[in-house]
């Protein structure tokens, strides 16, 4: 072929590959879902349903415009870096997290894929620069209202049970050593509580959290508390149960536990911080947004809700200015 044929043809020909490939549908964005716990039993679970509802409502539609790869820490710390690189190597166009620990693991392993996430205080733990700017690829939403936090879930508590002496903290070592677990034994030591650590150990599976409730009420303990850990997510109905099948009054960390028969919980909307994070994952992927400029949320708002159903079932008469200042109460 002549050269300038050649280049005639080509000339003819480019414009054809352009609408071919105007022509393409848009490529599916790639979600990396990765969660500290065990995988669930199925993903029916209230949180993974609202979230998976909260991606529709934005736009973020799985199968459609999203595919979502799920990954699961297994409760196991000594998992979490080997995760985080392996998430890494496969370049997704997001990576969703959740827990602190797992988010810290995530920063040493990427700086340039964004990375939308729940967390402790990310100032305090170094995930980002500041809440307004926090100037690298991560944003989020924190869950940490401070440590005193903790002293006010003990002293409802106390306020719910007349004469609460004794008080198991249901946690992981890191969890009991952690600001929680700290902010905790001191407000215990005010209120002249005796809490003693009941600890979890790896794998954080169904026999496990049985066997602990079961010493728990082995020990005649007057109360239970539980770590704020993302491990617990997936068994924390299950735990609800339990305790409430071994009469055992606790103040939990999700209204879901208290709604399945747990006597009260103080804790922040779950649902809202997930709809934040999925309204910044959209930004994200649909609108190009860059976390180093998305405002990382604070969660301020706690409520209490309580069951006066289960109150009546352990024997307990809740006073009326505790039930009249309660966000729900369960009758």
């Amino acid at each position: 072929m002549k050269r300038r044929d050649f280049l005639l043809a080509t000339a003819m020909l480019v414009p054809s590959l352009r609408y071919a490939e105007a022509q393409q549908p848009d490529r599916k964005k790639r979600i990396a879902a990765v969660q500290a716990s065990t995988r669930p039993e199925n993903l029916r679970d209230s949180a993974y349903l609202a979230f998976a509802n909260e991606l529709r409502r934005v736009g973020l539609i799985e199968g459609e415009n999203v595919i979502i790869e799920r990954y699961f820490g297994e409760g196991r710390l000594d998992r979490y870096e080997s995760i985080a690189r392996e998430i890494v190597a496969t370049n997704p166009d997001l990576i969703y997290a959740g827990g602190t620990p797992l988010t810290l693991k995530l920063k040493a392993a990427t700086n340039t894929i964004p990375i939308v996430t729940m967390t402790g205080d990310p100032i305090r733990f170094g995930i980002v620069a500041s809440l307004a700017r926090p100037g690298g690829n991560i944003t989020g939403v924190s869950v940490d209202a401070g440590v005193e936090v903790w002293g006010k879930r003990l002293a409802l508590l106390a306020q719910a049970v007349p004469g609460l002496k004794r008080v198991a903290f249901i946690s992981t070592q890191g969890g009991w050593n952690g600001l929680g677990g700290r902010a905790t034994q001191d407000a215990a030591s005010t209120l002249g509580i005796s809490l003693t650590s009941v600890l979890l150990t790896s794998p954080y599976n169904e026999a496990e959290y049985r066997r602990v409730v079961s010493s728990v009420q082995r020990d005649q303990f007057d109360g239970v508390m539980l770590s704020d850990e993302n491990e617990h997510n997936p068994h924390r109905l299950l735990v609800a149960q339990l305790v409430q099948q071994n009469r055992l009054p606790a103040i939990f960390i999700f209204r879901d536990q208290t709604e399945a028969g747990g006597l009260m919980s103080y804790s922040w909307d779950v649902k809202a911080a997930i709809r934040r994070n999925a309204e910044q994952m959209a930004e994200i992927l649909l609108r190009g947004a860059n976390p180093a400029e998305m405002p990382y949320f604070q969660e301020k708002n706690f409520e209490l809700v309580i069951n006066l159903k289960a109150a009546k079932e352990l024997g307990l008469d809740v006073p009326a200015g505790l039930v009249a200042g309660a966000a729900a109460v369960i009758e």
